[in-house]
């Protein structure tokens, strides 16, 4: 696929298919994403799907120079599902709905504990590890420093790993 600044002009421009090929490169990461965030497979579909067409509709916030066209789509999809959760949850700490569980065990373990940790850690864990954006990248989706992000992923990689070491005892507690 052309650069991300040709991509860009193309969708600018009206390019169709120019667009239609970045949806389908980008956007099963993006509701994968999504749904880490929201909970729901429905509601992640459907953010993702007003997250692109924004893109469609105002193609005029993309800087090239600033960083590359999927991490602009990230930060759009990461602050419309933040709006989502405002719209739906006005007041209170309302607690996220279950994720649906795989079937098999370890994805059930690795999932139950990877609920179990804040939002904003969840979100900064997948898009590092899980789509492989770069610190800076991931200071572009989400606003803030780099240091920042160095320091919150340590922090979430510290909180997941202290509720891992849990789970087992917690199991046999259990049992």
């Amino acid at each position: 696929m052309a650069n991300d600044r040709e991509l860009w002009e193309r969708i600018c421009r009206g390019d169709s298919e120019a667009f239609d090929s970045f949806y389908r490169e980008n956007g099963p990461r993006l509701r994968s994403f999504l749904r880490q965030l929201l909970g729901s497979p429905q509601t992640a579909e459907d953010v993702m799907q007003e997250t692109f067409l924004e893109l469609w509709r105002k193609p005029n916030g993309f800087h090239p120079e600033n960083g590359a066209l999927r991490t602009y789509v990230f930060g759009i999809g990461r602050k419309r599902a933040a709006e989502w959760w405002r719209q739906a949850h006005p007041v209170g700490d309302i607690k996220r709905e279950c994720v649906q569980r795989a079937t098999a065990e370890s994805t059930s373990l690795v999932s139950d504990v990877f609920s179990r940790i804040e939002e904003e850690q969840r979100s900064l864990l997948w898009l590092r590890e899980v789509e492989s954006f770069s610190y800076v990248e991931l200071a572009h989706i989400l606003g803030i420093p780099v240091g920042t992000v160095r320091s919150r992923l340590f922090a979430a990689r510290e909180a997941l790993r202290k509720i891992w070491h849990e789970a087992p005892q917690a199991r046999k507690e259990g049992a």
